[in-house]
């Protein structure tokens, strides 16, 4: 620490002591103010501008060192000098001590801190850059956060002073209007009749109401600054247009016509989007293929003779497509038309905040008018910029149903690349059906979301199967020699070759960002469309839903979202909702299943939350054993000593249904106590769950008040000891002789 920090420090030190010292602390109060305004008022006849003048320096030096009295200063300011006289006082006090403040963190603290925390910051400070005069407004404007704290904050951001000194004064003119009024009025009180009159009853109206009124107008003002440079129609054509018709665009457009709203849905290639044509839909469909292969190459398990099932793989995929085409009437056309959707096929292209050109299929562009937009363009298969990735070919989840549906047998060697759930569910299947399956993976582990025995339980099964499970392998290039397909990737520093005829890339998914005109407007995009808790883009009339917008990549997260986009759009200016991720499940359907809600042991040790484990096996459970599904485990986190849930990992035999008891338990605020009180029918999977709750409360019995119970029935049985029910039970002494 250099000598003139040193020295700043000690100097706040001095002044803060001094504070305390002279218990000024004990003056800046109501009762205080009371007490001595009859005084004050005569010094301030015959000292009028030295009083002022005290009274302001004194104002800057408490704001400037964040002392506690500035709320009752500014009452006072009220109470002493009037409304307008009080109110520039005050003003100019509290902006310049606001900016010493602001100052003196920016000199103490800024250096250090974003030395330290400079990357965590790089996000906070591009922002405060951009736009931090408006965010600082904003703060100054709804008195919701400490502005000393305020001021110690934004001295650590890039926002010059002279900006800061300026914004602080606009910005705290209405709170400061609003509190030396209600000064006014408490100086006027003379008996408690006086607490009754209008004037000081109307002063408190505005201090409660104020930060409602500066919220609504920090937005109005918000709005104005984002729609400046745009001239919105005089009408509107539609209420709504929603750009995709994938879980959530179908959502959307049907709460619209179902609230009578106007809506068109545009989708350029196929209804359902990509759960129903290459997502969700197909891969269950596969999935129970493979497994009943796998319950026939294994039927000796069930006592009956095991055998190689003999199948057709192009009529596999034939059943497949079968499956989407049964369940592409609820997503269609058709029916959506007959809901009271326009439904319009072609690209939907934003080209102002109400104005969407749509480049139909035909050939023809139409544009159209909304009043709102939903943005609900999905997200892609991520394909790595990898060298020689376009020389060997690849498949991803969006191609390989097609292209398989020409083949007669199954790859030979599929090389899965990516060890996440979409890479783990179609790596066991095609093992199953008699690939040789390669499974390559960065990490060291295979679904590392996920507790490490839950990873180690797949990958243990997925070799099982036959899947030859290659983790901490980093794919560098592919490359063609001698007609074979191979990938090299870095294993442990050394470079290894993996061979394979079909390679399937199982890396995740990305937001479809480009084409949709969100560049041109503005909107800022990272990784996916950047929203707020009301799924409102830059523009508040344009909202964002499902995967495009993150944060969770799920159908059912999609619909939930698509929801509260299109209540907020539609009925936002009444009132608007906040979307809610606080319980979110989800489900990977390897055999067995995986399925989680809420925190996992890894992520509450992460974030520092403490978490009692229970865990039971379902091997322990009558149905699981029975039906041959005995491997796997609940466990349930909970409050330490509570049985309030924070969180569940199933992994077994229908997880994903199992699930969903916990899941309605979270979202209700019911504890494991309250799954235990329920009556499960035996003998199913679902009793595992009553089972587990079962583990928790055992190991919570009350010991004490059992071992007094148990003398009670001693008692009730008319025996002295434990020991007197058995009369030819030894004593300690006999045993002893």
């Amino acid at each position: 620490m250099n000598m003139s920090r040193l020295l700043v420090i000690l100097l706040l030190a001095a002044l803060v002591a001094t504070f305390f010292l002279f218990d000024l602390d004990s003056q800046l109060t109501l009762d205080a103010l009371k007490q001595h305004q009859a005084d004050i008022a005569g010094f301030k006849a015959d000292n009028p501008w030295l009083l002022a003048g005290v009274f302001f320096v004194f104002y800057v030096l408490v704001t400037a060192l964040s002392l506690p009295g500035a709320a009752i200063m500014t009452l006072a300011a009220g109470a002493l000098f009037g409304l307008w006289q009080g109110f520039v006082l005050v003003s100019f006090a509290s902006s310049l001590g606001a900016t010493l403040a602001f100052l003196v963190s920016r000199f103490l603290l800024r250096e250090s801190v974003q030395r330290r925390f400079g990357d965590k910051l790089k996000a906070i400070n591009a922002g405060v850059a951009r736009d931090g005069a408006f965010y600082l407004f904003s703060l100054r404007l709804v008195p919701v956060f400490p502005f000393f704290l305020i001021n110690i904050l934004m001295g650590l951001t890039p926002i010059k002073t002279v900006t800061y000194y300026w914004v602080s004064q606009l910005g705290m003119v209405a709170g400061t209007l609003v509190f030396v009024n209600a000064g006014t009025q408490l100086a006027a009180i003379d008996s408690l009749s006086g607490i009754l009159s209008p004037g000081l009853l109307l002063s408190f109206v505005l201090l409660g109401i104020f930060p409602f009124i500066a919220r609504a107008l920090v937005r109005l003002i918000q709005r104005r600054r984002v729609y400046r440079n745009w001239t919105r129609p005089r009408h509107y054509d539609r209420n709504l247009i929603v750009i995709g018709a994938g879980a959530a665009g179908l959502v959307s457009s049907y709460i619209a016509a179902a609230v009578k709203a106007k809506v068109t849905l545009v989708e350029a290639h196929k209804m359902g989007g990509d759960c129903l044509n290459t997502g969700c839909v197909p891969s269950k469909a596969l999935i129970r293929s493979a497994k009943l292969a796998h319950q026939i190459k294994h039927a000796d398990h069930y006592g009956l003779e095991a055998g190689t099932p003999n199948f057709s793989f192009k009529a596999v995929m034939a059943r497949i497509h079968d499956v989407i085409r049964k369940i592409e009437p609820h997503d269609s056309i058709e029916r959506y038309t007959n809901l009271g959707v326009e439904v319009l096929t072609g690209y939907g292209k934003l080209i102002d905040p109400w104005t969407v050109e749509i480049a139909l299929n035909d050939g023809s562009t139409q544009r159209l008018t909304a009043r709102s937009i939903i943005i609900a363009a999905g997200a892609r298969p991520l394909v790595p910029e990898l060298p020689g990735l376009d020389q060997v070919g690849y498949l991803t989840s969006d191609t390989l149903w097609d292209e398989f549906a020409q083949r007669d047998q199954p790859p030979r060697r599929l090389l899965v690349l990516g060890g996440g759930p979409i890479g783990c569910e179609l790596a066991q299947s095609f093992a199953r059906l008699g690939s040789e399956v390669i499974q390559a993976e960065l990490g060291d582990r295979l679904m590392a979301r996920e507790d490490s025995d839950v990873s180690q339980l797949v990958e243990s099964v997925l070799t099982k199967d036959g899947v030859r499970v290659l983790t901490g392998h980093k794919a560098l290039r592919f490359e063609r020699r001698d007609g074979r397909k191979l990938m090299i990737a870095e294993h442990r520093g050394n470079e290894v070759e993996v061979e394979f005829d079909d390679l399937l890339l199982a890396l995740g998914r990305s937001a479809r960002l480009q084409g949709y005109g969100l560049e041109q407007l503005g909107i800022q995009t990272q990784r996916t469309v950047q929203t707020n808790d009301y799924l409102e883009t830059l523009y508040p009339n344009i909202y964002a839903a499902g995967d495009v917008a993150g944060p969770y990549q799920f159908t059912h997260t999609a619909a939930h979202m698509a929801w509260y986009a299109t209540v907020n759009a539609l009925f936002g200016h009444l009132k608007r909702f906040r979307v809610d991720y606080s319980v979110i499940p989800w489900a990977t359907f390897v055999a067995p299943e995986v399925a989680r809600v809420g925190l996992n042991e890894q992520e509450a040790e992460e974030q520092g939350i403490a978490v009692e484990v229970t865990r039971y096996g379902l091997d322990d459970l009558d149905r699981a054993i029975a039906d041959g599904t005995d491997a796997g485990f609940i466990k349930v986190l909970t409050v330490p000593g509570k049985d309030k849930i924070l969180g569940v990992t199933i992994v077994g035999e229908h997880a994903g249904d199992l699930l969903a008891e916990y899941v309605l338990a979270m979202k209700q605020g019911l504890g494991l106590n309250k799954i235990l009180g329920t009556i499960h029918i035996y003998p199913t999977l679902a009793e595992a769950n009553k089972y587990a709750a079962g583990e928790w409360k055992r190991a919570h019995a009350p010991e004490r008040l059992l071992s007094w119970v148990g003398r009670y029935h001693d008692w009730r049985r008319g025996s002295r000891g434990a020991h007197a029910e058995h009369p030819n039970a030894k004593t300690r002494e006999e045993v002893s002789r």
